[in-house]
């Protein structure tokens, strides 16, 4: 292609002037051990000013010590900060959070909640950044479900496939289930909690809000047995699908009455990042080669069309020509990606084309202009974003490679030196003169946080390679849990895989057990009746009577059982907003 980057790759000024931290050996690589309790100083500073300043509040503000709600007054930042406690030890305090969730938090509200949530961050900027609340709830839910056995909390009989945070999680993921009902099978942006979708609401979709489903609904119908959840997300993941190009990319908006595409931009950033989170994810969740087939093409296309010098651009999706030079914030989750593959030089390149433009600013600015090698207007903020340091704990992992810690030292050195106020961490308004906003995004404690501690601790039990597990026993027999392997939703809470095989998926299943129990009690209670069958007597046949059923009303009895049922689609959260998606090359929204 004709297009060139002129990457002044020379801009490799250094971060901030001081790195107190104490050095490891030949005074380079930063000391995990010091950094591991910087971390965690960072994070207590933050979450107790949360919980003194906003709590049952959604989000901190950091500049006037006060809270505010932005996702539905679910105290969200309790929810997504509930896994990194365990993550850093603190068994007491994540047994006492619990005990809170499952009092205060409430469902049953009249408000608006978005499947993916779009939020205008300022009216001024014409920027809009992804959430999913879905994940803020949904998934912490799940994950602080599974993990609650090795937190010390009494957990109920039956646990993992019972449990009051399940209840929770599959409770909220029902007032979802509604969005799905399109022709498209793919979801609508927002649902009403306690009316469904409303009559006017926007038909467009970001590609990230519909495909971004698997890893909780298929978790969630493995622990309670009802196959909606996970069968929706798979519809609208191949619906996603058998709608890309003929190139091969898939765009960034679409409408999901009519599976017409709103914005063709195609690029791994906003709007369709965590659509091939998910694919990758998914298939190592569930053991899926459909997914990772699904995945890896799509990696073709993405190399043939939009990278460029081990950077990524936004190409028109039909054409695949260059739409926008620019690297997004957002899109550092890319190399950690790659990494899960096993693309590890590629991974690494790219990286450190990143954690170039990390050194230049002291954070990532929202929009970076490749070619100019500068910050776009109105697009000079960092939100405190997790993305890169998630990347450098996942290649960290797989490489050992130390500069990789030295970016999460620079993580360290420049969020407290910049941001730290004396009410938590402050948004990064502008990365040119370090000027402050007053909010403190929830994700910081979910993921920001979380990955810096993991980059800066390789004994975490998150990291168990197998060597360690605990066994527990389930209705449906032994199950070893907390080996390892964990997967990570969007948001950072992490999903034990080995929980999918403790509890029936299907109903069915649960049906073939039930049944085989009963006839085993049965033999047992009547055994001394009877005698032993030879082979010649043909199958033994427990009696009918009272407490026991024959194998003709068995057979009765499962005919009447309820089939597995399918229900439309689903489509992605947002608020309402003008559709010029497109609009000189920009993927965001016009909110004037």
């Amino acid at each position: 292609m004709p297009f060139r980057l002129l990457v002044p790759l020379g801009l490799l000024c250094a971060l901030l002037p001081l790195h107190h931290g104490a050095p490891g050996p030949g005074g380079t690589a930063p000391d995990p051990a010091h950094y591991r309790e910087r971390v965690k100083a960072m994070f207590y500073h933050a979450y107790d000013s949360y919980l003194e300043n906003a709590f049952p509040y959604d989000e901190l503000r950091p500049l006037t010590c006060d809270g505010h709600d932005t996702w539905g007054s679910f105290s969200l930042t309790l929810i997504d900060a509930l896994d990194t406690l365990l993550i850093l030890g603190n068994v007491s305090e994540f047994q006492r959070v619990v005990e809170v969730l499952q009092d205060n938090v409430d469902f049953d509200i009249d408000v608006n909640a978005s499947v993916f949530e779009t939020n205008i961050r300022d009216p001024n900027f014409m920027e809009v950044i992804f959430y999913q609340t879905l994940h803020f709830v949904v998934g912490g839910l799940l994950s602080a479900h599974l993990l609650s056995k090795k937190a010390g909390v009494e957990v109920e009989a039956g646990w993992p496939c019972s449990g009051p945070l399940l209840r929770m999680a599959e409770e909220a993921a029902r007032k979802l289930l509604p969005a799905f009902q399109t022709p498209t099978g793919m979801p609508y942006g927002t649902v009403n909690l306690l009316h469904g979708v409303n009559p006017g609401e926007t038909p467009v979709t970001c590609t990230a809000g519909i495909g971004t489903f698997i890893v909780e609904f298929a978790t969630l119908s493995s622990l309670t047995g009802d196959p909606v959840f996970e069968d929706v997300a798979r519809v609208a993941l191949m619906r996603l699908w058998e709608s890309r190009s003929d190139i091969g990319l898939v765009g960034n908006h679409i409408d999901v009455l009519t599976g017409k595409w709103v914005a063709q931009d195609s690029g791994i950033g906003a709007g369709v990042d965590s659509y091939f989170e998910y694919l990758v994810k998914g298939a190592i969740l569930l053991q899926d080669k459909k997914l990772m087939a699904m995945f890896l093409e799509y990696n073709k296309a993405i190399r043939n069309y939009t990278r460029f010098d081990d950077w990524y651009l936004w190409v028109q999706m039909y054409k695949g020509t260059v739409s926008m030079p620019v690297f997004q914030s957002l899109e550092a989750y890319w190399p950690g990606l790659q990494s899960l593959i096993g693309d590890i030089d590629n991974a690494m390149r790219t990286f450190l084309n990143y954690y170039t433009v990390w050194k230049q600013f002291g954070g990532l600015p929202e929009f970076y202009n490749i070619p100019q090698g500068y910050t776009v207007e109105k697009r000079e903020g960092y939100p405190l974003r997790p993305e890169l340091i998630e990347s450098a704990m996942y290649l960290y992992r797989a490489t050992g490679d130390p500069t990789l810690l030295e970016l999460g030292r620079d993580a360290v050195e420049s969020i407290e030196k910049i941001s730290k106020v004396e009410c938590g961490f402050a948004t990064i308004k502008d990365l040119r003169d370090h000027k402050l906003d007053n909010r403190m995004e929830s994700f910081f404690l979910a993921e920001t946080v979380k990955y810096l501690y993991l980059l800066f601790d390789p004994t975490n039990f998150i990291h168990n390679n197998g060597s360690t597990f605990d066994a527990v026993i389930t209705p449906y027999g032994e199950c070893i849990l907390g080996a390892g392997g964990y997967i990570f939703n969007t948001e950072a809470h992490p999903i034990d895989p080995a929980a999918l095989h403790c509890c029936q998926r299907l109903k069915e299943e649960q049906w073939e057990v039930e049944d085989l129990m009963r006839e085993f009690y049965s033999l047992k209670r009547n055994r001394s009746r009877f005698q032993k069958k030879t082979m010649s007597s043909g199958p033994w046949q427990p009696p009918a009577g009272p407490g026991t059923t024959s194998s003709e009303n068995q057979d009765e009895t499962r005919e009447k059982r309820p089939t597995k049922q399918k229900i439309p689609l689903l489509s992605c959260p947002s608020q309402p907003f003008t559709s010029k998606l497109a609009l000189l090359g920009q993927v965001f929204l016009d909110s004037s």
